[in-house]
């Protein structure tokens, strides 16, 4: 085999060299080659041309077929074709001569690419001019502090309707920096319903009302949302952000993590209207003041750049499947097939949840024989579908199937949730 020379030709030969091995010793080139103004193209031999050179690179994946149907609560899967973009994207963005891991958050590069990702979330939303979008850190949690040191005064009185987990860590937060007061708790009943919001007692002087638009835990989703008598509306989305149409302007403020249905972990979106920015408590730390964010277009320090760089490719993506009345379509289906197979089964699945509530994102199911759940999830993941089994305070078995999981993921759960059924009734 012909190889031309290069400086690092003799380390094909021996990879593990010995000025490598001990650095005390100098570097001496075995080989110079003349340099003459005519001289002509060299070749050398390669001492080990019967045997090729193995390339290292890893070989691609055969597409899905190495994938497994992750139905994990988060962080979740994403959609193939923004993975495969980030992968063709990461060495050299666009022409870049850097990955976006290396760019400066102040370049002009990766203020593009952050003002296309609020752009496009807008588009999406229908968010209107007088919101403000911020990309921040620190996950939905570090806004239960937030909300209330940005909102109120440490006397105000503010409400809360805790259908879930989230809901209730919310209100424990809050009691930190105002007065929360918990107007209506499922917490007797499990968590398996929303209370008729004619039946809410709000108290008239509180300065918002705030909801989990969705429990991840315990699959609980509003479908519909309450309508507070003189406050604020204030909606933790992480578990269903972008997963359907919302009409913002009914919010003072939404805010999610990233890595249920938009990104990967360490993403905080926060849309908030601007009048109720600027009246931060002087205990506020820095970081937790809206009006630093807005003030600095989520550009104060560094920011979690990769994270929203695959925001922005899942928001492209979503746009370009229509939007989310779309979306809204694909993942009623996802759904209602799920839970036709649960409600099916004679009691063999049940789901807790009320009907009417049940969440199109998060499905919380049991066995009637409670023995066999960790065999369900032991014979699930041989069949490549992962992460089923139920949180910790719960148990039992939990299929999220946010926006990126496909149809056929949940047709194959299906189908191997008869198998299993057949095997065991």
């Amino acid at each position: 085999m012909a190889m031309a020379t290069s400086p690092h030709s003799l380390l094909l030969q021996n990879p593990h060299p010995t000025f490598l091995q001990n650095p005390k010793l100098p570097f001496i080139t075995s080989t110079r080659l003349p340099t003459t103004t005519a001289a002509k193209p060299i070749s050398i031999k390669c001492a080990a041309a019967t045997t090729p050179i193995q390339d290292l690179r890893p070989n691609n994946p055969s597409e899905s077929q190495d994938r497994v149907f992750n139905f994990a609560a988060g962080p979740a899967n994403l959609p193939e074709n923004v993975l495969k973009k980030a992968q063709s994207e990461l060495y050299n963005w666009r022409g870049s001569g850097m990955s976006v891991m290396e760019m400066s958050h102040r370049g002009k590069e990766f203020s593009s690419i952050i003002q296309k990702a609020e752009s496009d979330l807008r588009t999406l939303l229908n968010i209107p001019p007088e919101y403000s979008v911020l990309f921040l850190q620190g996950g939905a949690t570090t806004q239960f502090a937030a909300i209330p040191l940005n909102l109120c005064n440490p006397d105000d009185k503010v409400d809360y309707l805790v259908t879930g987990s989230w809901g209730d860590k919310a209100a424990k937060e809050a009691q930190k920096y105002c007065k929360p007061k918990v107007i209506w708790s499922g917490k007797s009943e499990k968590y398996t319903k929303i209370p008729s919001f004619d039946e809410l007692e709000q108290s008239p002087d509180a300065k918002y009302l705030h909801i989990c638009a969705n429990e991840t835990i315990h699959g609980v989703e509003f479908k519909t949302y309450p309508t507070p008598k003189n406050a604020l509306l204030i909606a933790d989305m992480s578990s269903n952000f972008c997963s359907k149409a919302v009409d913002v302007s009914k919010f003072g403020i939404i805010y999610a993590g990233a890595q249920k249905n938009v990104g990967p972990s360490g993403v905080t979106i926060v849309i908030i209207r601007k009048d109720l920015i600027g009246n931060a408590q002087e205990i506020t730390p820095v970081m937790l003041d809206y009006k630093i964010h807005d003030d600095n277009n989520s550009l104060y320090n560094t920011p979690p750049c990769y994270g929203i760089y695959m925001c922005g490719l899942v928001f492209e993506d979503l746009l370009e499947q229509g939007g989310l009345a779309g979306i809204e379509k694909k993942n009623k289906k996802k759904a209602e097939l799920l839970y036709n197979a649960i409600d099916g089964s004679n009691g063999f699945y049940r789901c807790p949840v009320e009907k009417s509530v049940r969440s199109l994102m998060n499905v919380p199911f049991t066995l009637e024989k409670s023995e066999l759940e960790a065999e369900f999830i032991k014979e699930a993941a041989k069949e490549k579908m992962v992460q089923l089994k139920g949180h910790r305070s719960v148990g039992g078995m939990r299929a999220s199937i946010y926006n990126a999981m496909p149809l056929a993921g949940v047709e194959k759960l299906v189908a191997f949730m008869k198998e299993f059924q057949a095997k065991h009734a």
